[in-house]
């Protein structure tokens, strides 16, 4: 697809892969909205990219997203690209944790339904679009869980499937808006600081996310995800083995 001149709204545009994706495209000409919920995050963020603006709030805040949806309207005239970033993962042990559930309902609420909230809310602006995308930040746990992210591999499992059922039905209903799915491995971000693992920068992410719009390739399986969803496919027992490998 055709990723110049489209009105772009990246969610947790502020840092990490979010900004990351929003730089890729504000150098490819775009017109870039980035929504979180530090403004002195935002407004740094801004700075740095040409063409952009910020719009503070929470996409876990119902009215924190209708605002935003109507900003979108009523001040951009639109959305053509939405990429659902915003996301977080709380390291819980399954066999001792006294919070788990909390844990848990929030890594759904933000990683999960608050997605599924704002994609059908900007649903009319983008069918409106004569060629659109929505862009699903995923993770390599959205096929394989990791017991260090448990119940944050649940919650992009969830967003996987979501995703699947998506595209197919916009096929049929709006071809013109398509689905991308993005699964890098662990990066380089606040969220992975403290694990010990080989991670990919942000600006790989964005790079590999770039080439595959502009490719319609509509899975995007960075570094190690590549592997894994490969031995994935031949063994799911192996793969859930070898990501968890001490």
């Amino acid at each position: 697809m055709n990723i110049q001149n489209k009105k772009v709204l990246v969610t947790g545009g502020g840092s990490g892969i979010g900004f990351s994706i929003a730089k890729a495209f504000a150098d490819k000409g775009n017109q870039v909205i980035i929504f979180g919920r530090t403004e002195d995050r935002l407004k740094g963020a801004v700075a740095k990219l040409p063409n952009a603006s910020y719009v503070v709030g929470d996409v876990t805040n119902e009215k924190d997203v209708l605002a935003l949806v109507k900003q979108v309207k009523e001040n951009y005239g639109g959305i053509d690209i939405l990429v659902n970033n915003a996301g977080t993962g709380r390291p819980q042990p399954l066999d001792g944790s006294d919070n788990i559930i909390e844990s848990a309902r929030y890594e759904i609420e933000l990683n999960y339904l608050s997605v599924v909230r704002l994609t059908s809310l900007l649903l009319p602006a983008l069918k409106a679009s004569k060629e659109a995308a929505i862009i699903n930040i995923q993770s390599i746990v959205s096929y394989v869980p990791s017991t260090y992210l448990a119940t944050y591999s649940a919650s992009k499992a969830a967003l996987h499937s979501y995703s699947q059922s998506l595209r197919l039905v916009l096929q049929q209903s709006a071809p013109q808006v398509k689905v991308f799915e993005v699964f890098p491995p662990y990066v380089d971000t606040d969220l992975t600081k403290n694990l010990e693992a080989s991670k990919l920068s942000p600006e790989e992410v964005s790079s590999d996310l770039i080439q595959a719009l502009e490719s319609d390739s509509f899975a995007i399986r960075n570094g190690i995800t590549k592997d894994i969803y490969q031995l994935f496919r031949q063994s799911p027992e192996e793969a859930l083995l070898a990501l968890n490998a001490k």
